[in-house]
């Protein structure tokens, strides 16, 4: 191996001029410069896949002992190591942002979700220049890198289509190429997608066979190909973050109808099963306890009868829907064997960022928004049963009940969200690198983290830890190489201290042992919690018990004190603190302290403005408002959107249907209230106009609608309950067409193009003032002064 001739901590590499004879003419013999060579890692750096699925509990899999099959899971691990003490956050954004830089998420900025993010360091979502992502890293030392599939670590404040797009994989981020998702889920029908930063539609609709899992796996091997036919002295970092598992449980039926009749027993002797079977694999220690059912989980036995089918039907779907996300992944390293490099190309695939999502209330939910929305007792066990056929389909937006995702999580206590126990935290893992590694179908139980990802990768390409890049000085990884543990199962644990933290629940391990507490219940969203120094710690000996089945607090009060000053000090060290466990004033903005892109009560959008989130939209929820649009209808008639919001599974729009003006205002794909303007409007340039008065009197009330052309009334309605919350983790607004679902069964988005042309569109917040028409000139006096 020849000597590696750059100095490589400092990022880009600075480019030296070369000493020596410059000559006056070209021609003169004397004339000499190397050849430009391309820049290249170190001769041996492997090619890197990292496959991060979601929301997968350590029991889940089949190749951790799980219901669902995942033979591509198996077979990676039958060539390579299986990781049975590999942890992650407890939450998405988190998970990721930490896997991405080396550092723990509070460090990075990512204490919690991006939509919960407040002004504090550690929760902010903004991730510090001092700590470059991991693709930067690479990219800058001549690896190609791609993403595809889900991104949630952007800014809400800069999720729109003006960013700014540093937190963008494909801008900031390190990742020349990028095809995915921004934002926590996706409808895995029909997502909202984009290309580097630009909106795209799917390439096909559902009724075409679309869905998002094949079609990144596509991509991804399109680009692996590409990229070894154009660069193959080139090594490639290639990110595959498919949407699944995370609710909406999204599969098609021949998948889930594999299934069918398995989880008749339910999910307490489910977790008999699953915990049988991790033993006799080797995938958890043969003295393994198997952790008892909490009093907020209900026993399978004590749930309604009548509500067993759906409950059965819920796991049948998010079984197939897990094979079929495991089917696509081995689509991938198959394209990566066909190719001759698997060999020499390091493969982390990791079965969840997080335990199994308990957010699916106890009963599980046809559509997932309406538990977000406080709203879950409008899913009556009697419309449950009327949709169970359409669960997994284009019509449904499911989740799974809690009891199902504590199953999914044997043989621990909790689920996702619940950092302080492995139920939130303990995910299982398999690298696979026969270059790199000897021995194949090996297990690791080093204590390990996604921190050490990023260093491991590091080492392995001969890479050092950057000092400085882009011109600034970089702290350092926080994370511990897994590469000492490839080829020396029995290596003493390198990565001995780790905390965790999410919401408030949190704990830390420390040389075998664990202290740890839970503060609040993932599923119980209004739920009072105790006084974070009431929270009650426990106290566990990792090294004679695996699954944390023995509390002993009492036994060994000393030794809890220790580990909680030591979770304290870690706290201080990564910007844990201030602990914060509001729920509601972290999703006002004004409150948590983060920027916002709208101010005021009145918002002007223009024709063509689409894949608006909610946070770049005013919110109209629980007050009244009105929409005013200023249209010019053709010879023909007006037909289609002037604007939506949301999607199938709740929302509004006003849309023109035979020349009439409508507004629908969509509750959770349940009730559809729509208010028909009484005659078609003529042809010509109009203000149409929807005034919306709410009851008032608290939550998610109805209210009035009137509809006017020209600031005459030309239709009157009634909206009989309203969305207090969200309307859509995915979907958007959209002028003149509605992208992703409709939210009016009336029309899809293939024939929702407006007909006619749109010269703007105002959103009014607040009471109507009793002028039905806006001033032009005074329209624009606003629009000025709000710049």
């Amino acid at each position: 191996m020849s000597a590696d001739r750059h100095a490589r901590t400092m990022l880009p590499i600075p480019d030296l001029p070369a000493p020596g004879l410059t000559t006056f003419d070209a021609r003169d013999p004397d004339t000499s410069f190397p050849p430009i060579e391309p820049l290249l890692p170190p001769e041996g750096a492997p090619n890197v896949l990292i496959v991060l699925l979601d929301d997968v509990g350590f029991g889940a899999s089949s190749a951790f002992g799980g219901p669902c099959s995942t033979p591509n899971a198996e077979k990676l691990a039958a060539g390579g190591l299986t990781l049975n003490r590999f942890h992650t956050t407890a939450l998405c954004a988190p998970t990721r942002q930490a896997l991405l830089t080396g550092r723990n998420h509070h460090s990075a900025g990512m204490g919690s979700i991006t939509e919960t993010a407040t002004s504090a360091p550690g929760y902010s979502s903004l991730r510090p220049n001092t700590k470059a992502p991991l693709a930067m890293t690479l990219k800058l030392n001549g690896y190609s890198t791609a993403q595809f599939g889900k991104c949630h670590e952007v800014p809400v404040w800069q999720s729109s289509p003006m960013g700014p797009f540093d937190a963008w994989p494909s801008a900031g981020g390190g990742f020349e190429t990028f095809y995915g998702f921004i934002g926590g889920e996706a409808n895995q029908w029909e997502p909202a997608l984009y290309e580097g930063t630009t909106p795209v539609e799917p390439p096909a609709t559902p009724e075409e066979g679309y869905h998002l899992t094949e079609d990144l796996a596509d991509r991804a091997i399109g680009w692996i190909r590409t990229q070894k036919a154009l660069m193959p002295e080139r090594p490639f970092f290639a990110y595959l973050a498919p949407g699944a598992t995370h609710a909406p449980h999204h599969v098609p039926p021949e998948w889930a109808e594999k299934y069918r009749g398995a989880f008749a027993d339910g999910w307490d002797a489910q977790r008999e099963k699953t915990f049988a079977k991790q033993k006799e694999m080797g995938v958890i220690p043969s003295d393994a306890e198997l952790t008892p059912r909490h009093a907020e989980i209900p026993a399978w036995d004590d749930m309604p009868e009548e509500l067993k089918p759906v409950l059965e039907r819920e796991m049948e779907v998010y079984a197939g829907f897990l094979e079929h996300t495991d089917h696509h992944v081995g689509r991938v390293i198959d394209a990566i064997a066909d190719l001759g490099i698997l060999e020499n190309t390091l493969i982390y695939y990791i079965i969840g960022d997080n335990g199994a999502s308990a957010e699916g209330t106890p009963n599980g939910a046809f559509n997932e928004m309406a538990n977000f929305n406080g709203m879950a007792a409008l899913e009556t066990p009697e419309f449950m049963l009327s949709k169970m056929d359409e669960f997994g389909s284009p019509t449904s937006y499911n989740h799974y009940a809690v009891g199902w995702a504590w199953a999914m999580d044997t043989p621990f206590q909790w689920t996702k969200q619940v950092a302080s126990h492995w139920g939130g935290t303990r995910n299982g893992a398999i690298v696979h690198w026969p270059a790199g590694i000897a021995e194949k179908g090996g297990l690791r139980s080093q204590f390990t983290h996604v921190i050490d990802i990023a260093p491991t990768i590091l080492e392995a390409a001969g890479l050092p830890e950057p000092t400085m890049v882009n011109g600034v000085q970089q702290s350092p990884i926080e994370g511990t190489s897994m590469l000492y543990a490839f080829d020396a199962p029995d290596a003493e644990e390198r990565h001995d201290l780790q905390y965790f933290e999410m919401f408030g629940n949190r704990g830390v391990y420390h040389r075998g042992w664990s202290a740890v507490t839970k503060h609040r219940t993932p599923w119980l969203l209004m739920e009072q919690t105790a006084a974070l120094d009431d929270d009650v710690w426990e106290l566990y000996d990792g090294s004679v018990d695996y699954s944390q089945a023995r509390d002993l607090s009492k036994e060994d009060p000393d030794r809890l004190r220790a580990l909680q000053r030591l979770w304290l000090i870690e706290a201080v060290k990564y910007n844990v603190l201030p602990i914060d466990d509001r729920t509601g004033e972290r999703l006002n903005s004004d409150l948590a302290g983060r920027p916002t892109l709208l101010r005021g009560t009145s918002q002007l959008l223009f024709s063509g403005m689409g894949r608006l989130s909610e946070n770049s939209v005013v919110s109209v929820k629980n007050k009244s408002f009105s929409v005013t649009a200023e249209i010019t209808v053709p010879a023909a008639g007006a037909n289609g959107v002037v604007i939506a919001q949301g999607g199938r599974f709740g929302g509004w729009t006003i849309y023109f249907h035979e020349g009439r003006a409508v507004f629908d205002y969509n509750v959770l794909g349940i009730h559809e209230f729509v208010t028909r303007a009484e005659e078609p409007l003529a042809a010509g340039t109009h203000q149409v106009r929807m005034e919306f008065a709410y009851d008032g009197g608290g939550l998610a009330k109805g209210g009035g609608v009137s509809i006017y052309y020209d600031g005459e009334l030309a239709g009157t309605g009634r909206v009989g309950a309203t969305q207090p919350m969200i309307f859509s983790a995915d979907e958007t607004t959209d002028i003149g067409y509605d992208s992703g679902t409709g939210v009016s069964s009336e029309y899809t988005p293939q024939t929702s193009r407006f007909i006619g042309k749109i010269a703007w569109v105002q959103i009014d917040l607040g009471l109507d003032d009793h002028d039905h028409f806006i001033d032009p000139d005074e329209r624009m006096r606003i629009a000025m002064a709000r710049q």
